[in-house]
């Protein structure tokens, strides 16, 4: 069975930074794409970004590019997000997702395959 296990995010100050991971069981996810999604309360899941197997290619939302930074150790099967100059606005339960047709760096809910129970990131103003 596979399973995406998000950890890392909390409560903290607008300005201040956070770092999410999402380890991966039951399957290896070294040649797939994996990516991260956010759902504020009464709004749909919004893409915050993707990285393709090798960690080579990158993609980001535009309201998280320059402050937010993902990464991956295909060796521990895991997937980053490093969150930083945080505001208010990114308050949201946050999503790491994995799919499994080789696609290069997906950015829509459609094209992932599996999907972690979400953590939650609470930025205070």
């Amino acid at each position: 069975q596979v399973q995406l296990v998000e950890s890392g995010g909390g409560l903290v100050q607008a300005g201040g930074s956070l770092r999410l991971s999402c380890t991966a069981s039951g399957r290896t996810f070294s040649r797939n794409a994996m990516g991260w999604f956010r759902q504020a309360p009464g709004k749909e899941r919004e893409f915050v970004a993707t990285i393709n197997w090798s960690g080579g290619i990158t993609h980001y939302a535009d309201s998280v590019k320059g402050r937010f930074t993902i990464s991956r150790d295909n060796a521990k099967n895991t997937v980053y997000l490093q969150m930083t100059s945080l505001k208010p606005e990114d308050t949201a339960v946050y999503y790491c997702a994995a799919e499994r047709n080789l696609s290069t760096v997906p950015i829509t809910t459609g094209e992932y395959d599996y999907w972690g129970q979400g953590t939650q990131v609470t930025v205070s103003s």
